[in-house]
């Protein structure tokens, strides 16, 4: 199936006239000096060039990348974009931390952490509800339980929420970090030691997780979509707080690649499949059966603090932050949901 791209619809201001109205002073008062000459406006800010990351696990990106919508919109201001890929939240979160990046999308937990640790970042809009990760084991593994993971090797990608998955879903069994080998590798390469028995267990992410399933059999051993905790769009502060019309105008057209999805999801998932070099259908899996793009999306919301106040504590209680940093303050600093709330409106 051939991809069309759709047609842009251009908005046309419609003109309106400007009556001319007459200053009429008492002549005892007329003179130069009793009308005062107005400054015009300042000029709007506007940066030279946008930079915002694309991933596999945010198919919206994929579309607007696709697309070109995003450089459609800023071309008319002489702004450029700059596409840089993410290969997992982790890698999202580096771009924006070492300032490569103005925009990285990563998982909630991801940017909670990011922040507590410094990383000047906030969370300006949901763009999935997803269940894009689980505890793998492979075909035929012996290991029925998450209490069965006690003494095995689990492949992760630290700072991710496969990570935070693991942890949580331990937890969950009684059992904490001491308790098993975690195998620090990015996602793809979690996937691949996992086919070759190099660990027991794979805290993975879609698409490789539905690539294992289909294609080796994988099982998810765990499932929980309470701990995904949503994807999430991300901006660097100070660029927030410099340029906020540009900040809703990137949103404005993430949901529209969202819409977008919704309607034409085939169409979507052969984009996923050809940019993360897929079959088809396990596109179709990781777009119909484990992304939510129509539920709990948009502005942060009391949901998506929910998640990561679940969070908080795992990152004291598992060390992944130091002694003396404040997760809960690091959350009540990082959702901003101002900017999302005036681009849905538009």
């Amino acid at each position: 199936m051939s991809i069309t791209r759709p047609k842009t619809t251009r908005s046309v201001l419609a003109a309106g006239a400007l009556a001319a109205s007459a200053l009429v002073l008492p002549a005892c008062s007329a003179s130069p000096t009793s009308i005062q000459n107005v400054a015009p406006a300042a000029p709007v800010a506007k940066p030279a060039e946008i930079r915002l990351d694309y991933a596999t696990y945010n198919p919206s990106s994929l579309v607007l990348k696709e697309f070109g919508w995003l450089e459609e919109d800023l071309a008319k201001d002489g702004i450029a974009v700059k596409w840089l890929f993410s290969a997992g939240s982790n890698k999202a979160n580096e771009l924006v931390s070492s300032n490569a990046s103005d925009f990285g999308s990563t998982a909630g937990a991801a940017a909670l952490l990011a922040r507590t640790n410094g990383v000047p970042l906030k969370t300006i809009y949901i763009f999935s509800k997803p269940e894009w990760t689980a505890l793998v084991t492979p075909k035929d593994s012996p290991i029925k339980s998450v209490a069965d993971l006690r003494g095995k090797k689990i492949a992760a990608t630290r700072g991710t929420d496969p990570f935070f998955f693991l942890l949580r879903s331990l937890r969950e069994a009684g059992l904490g970090q001491s308790d098993v080998e975690i195998v620090n590798l990015q996602h793809a390469d979690g996937r691949l030691a996992l086919e070759r028995g190099q660990v027991d267990a794979w805290a993975g992410l879609d698409p490789h997780m539905a690539n294992a399933e289909l294609n080796t059999g994988a099982t998810l051993l765990y499932r929980n979509i309470d701990f995904n905790s949503f994807g999430t769009l991300n901006v660097r502060e100070d660029f927030l707080q410099k340029y906020p019309d540009y900040v809703k105008r990137v949103i404005a057209q993430y949901e529209r690649a969202r819409h977008w999805i919704l309607e034409n999801p085939d169409k979507a998932a052969e984009i996923l499949a050809r940019e993360a070099r897929l079959d088809l259908a396990i596109a179709r899996k990781q777009l119909t059966e484990r992304t939510v793009l129509d539920k709990d999306v948009g502005p942060p919301n009391d949901k998506l603090r929910a998640a990561l106040e679940a969070v908080v504590p795992i990152l004291l209680s598992e060390k992944l932050v130091p002694a003396d940093a404040d997760p809960a303050a690091a959350l009540a600093q990082l959702l901003d949901a101002d900017a999302a709330i005036a681009a849905v409106r538009r």
